[in-house]
């Protein structure tokens, strides 16, 4: 019989979060760099204003359902994965914080109680 060690599932690599979340902006101005197209291009192309994209792109604006949808329309990346990776993005900003996280922490010892 083969005894696994004792590991720490916070330690496991599909556990583990990343130092610094990846905005999904940050994807799209990867896929524009391989493209060769502008964020006005892009912009252009899907309807939107160049400085709403360009707040994106720097990940001072979140990717929110309709953005998701012209994305997809625009570059062929399904909408679904936008959306999963902007609520990653989100997530993990939320537990690096550690005063939200403290909060939640007091709202569960008060939930265990009841």
């Amino acid at each position: 019989m083969i005894t696994l060690p004792n590991i720490d599932p916070s330690m496991i690599a599909n556990n583990l979060t990343p130092f610094e979340p990846t905005h999904p902006g940050e994807l799209i101005r990867d896929e524009l760099e391989e493209r060769n197209m502008t964020q006005v291009k892009l912009a252009e192309r899907i309807g939107v204003s160049p400085s709403l994209l360009n707040e994106v792109v720097n990940g001072k604006r979140g990717i929110n359902t309709e953005l998701a949808l012209l994305l997809e329309a625009a570059l062929g990346i399904s909408a679904d994965m936008w959306l999963k990776l902007q609520a990653d993005y989100n997530m993990q900003v939320a537990k690096s914080d550690s005063k939200f996280m403290s909060r939640l922490a007091q709202i569960r010892k008060i939930a265990a109680v009841l």
